[in-house]
């Protein structure tokens, strides 16, 4: 993905900014993803393509 469309990107469902997730904000067996700015919902990115629909979305109840 290219690194300037990263600021265009919004959560589908809670339309916050979205970042690239850190390996401890990963789902279990995900290799790449994004987190919303508050980091309770992710989203996978697979094979360079970020997956936002809400089916795929992953919310965390442990973010704060």
């Amino acid at each position: 993905m290219k690194p300037d469309l990263l600021p265009l990107l919004r959560c589908p469902v809670t339309k916050q900014p979205l970042r690239a997730a850190s390996g401890d904000e990963l789902p279990q067996g995900w290799e790449d993803g994004m987190v919303t700015a508050d980091g309770k919902i992710a989203y996978p990115v697979r094979n360079g393509i970020p997956l936002l629909v809400s089916s795929e979305a992953v919310r965390s109840d442990t973010s704060e």
